[in-house]
């Protein structure tokens, strides 16, 4: 199957969790950076500042003469790495192939959850609504077939925006696009290009991959690439899962079975829903449990036939279980792991599978 990328920035970032975290700046031009007196550039500026030419990488002094009336902010990192944290946990609660950019935007392979009746772009919004329930921030998204075309429109309907680029629209998109507008074109490259008549998708469209690679070098293969709606479509994912597992500690020690293996139950329905939330099965299930001295025990099994319902993995947990747990020795963690994943075929599922709520 064809990649599906999105693309996922987050609007005005640290502009926006400052009117979120204090409502006196709710519809006001925020500016996020240093004093004017400051040699510090704008990190952020809200949509409101940006109608008075305000915007990322300025110079604050710059910004204070066309907004002297913003209200400006000094910068609070830490509370922006958190809650991109919870952003970034959204993500891969969809997919493990998450490539985080920056704290407020990341590249999502979603290629494995698509289908017929569950486009990207419907993944996209659910996404989208995820971001916007947990933290109170608008996203902007962008689906295509590989990254620069996903990043690319993540910024084409900004605040709050959903753009699709795929291959019937992609030429009718690049042809009018400004030649500062493609990746890797920064101003100097956009000058020499203009002196070559190259103001335009179009005009890069226009010549030869052996003309770019004369004018441009090593660059030229890429823009000729461009042109062509032609990028990379690996996302570099920090972590593929190799299992899932969800555990338990005990308040008080446990020593009935009847106790434990109603919790060994419940976690099973846990893991499975997880793994069906992923899209994954495994064919390796663990029992963990702690006992009362601290002193660890697994058991494991490696199953002929992959598993992922609830009901498979407990009575799988409920013998090794059984088999690992002495009488006289009461427990105070029990867990449960499936391992050795992979993704499952997604012809049976159903829609609801993806439109359920996130654990």
């Amino acid at each position: 199957m064809e990649k599906r990328i999105i693309h996922v920035d987050m609007d005005a970032f640290y502009a926006q969790i400052e009117q979120r975290d204090n409502p006196r700046l709710k519809d006001k031009p925020v500016i996020v950076g240093g004093k004017s007196s400051s040699r510090g550039v704008v990190a952020t500026a809200s949509y409101e500042a940006r109608k008075f030419g305000v915007h990322s990488a300025m110079p604050m002094s710059r910004a204070h003469q066309l907004c002297p009336d913003g209200y400006y902010v000094t910068p609070r990192f830490n509370r922006y790495r958190d809650v991109s944290n919870t952003i970034m946990e959204i993500f891969r609660s969809y997919t493990d192939y998450v490539q985080p950019v920056s704290l407020d935007e990341a590249y999502l392979d979603i290629t494995h959850l698509v289908r017929r009746d569950m486009p990207a772009s419907r993944i996209a919004s659910f996404i989208k609504r995820d971001v916007l329930e947990a933290t109170g921030l608008t996203c902007s998204a962008g689906v295509s077939y590989n990254r620069f075309l996903a990043k690319m429109a993540s910024g084409m309907n900004k605040p709050d925006g959903l753009t699709i680029i795929h291959h019937g629209n992609v030429h009718d998109i690049l042809m009018p696009l400004p030649i500062g507008d493609f990746p890797g074109v920064g101003k100097v490259t956009e000058e020499r290009m203009k002196e070559r008549g190259i103001h335009t998708g179009e005009d890069l469209y226009s010549h030869s991959e052996r003309d770019l690679i004369n004018w441009f070098g090593k660059r030229g293969p890429k823009l000729y690439h461009y042109a062509r709606g032609i990028g990379d479509d690996t996302v570099q994912s920090e972590r593929i899962r190799k299992s899932i597992g969800k555990e338990t500690t005990f308040e008080v020690d446990k020593n009935d079975d009847e106790e434990i293996l109603a919790v060994i139950r419940k976690l099973a329905q846990q893991v499975s829903t997880k793994m069906n939330q992923y899209g994954l099965v495994g064919d390796t299930v663990t029992v963990k449990i702690k006992e009362f001295d601290f002193r660890s025990l697994t058991k494991q099994l490696k199953l002929p036939e992959t598993i992922a319902e609830a009901d498979e993995i407990y009575n799988i947990s409920y013998h090794l279980y059984t088999e690992l747990k002495s009488v006289e020795r009461p427990i105070r963690l029990i867990g449960v792991t499936v391992g050795n994943l992979k993704e499952k075929n997604f012809e049976n599922m159903t829609i609801y599978d993806f439109i359920q709520r996130k654990e």
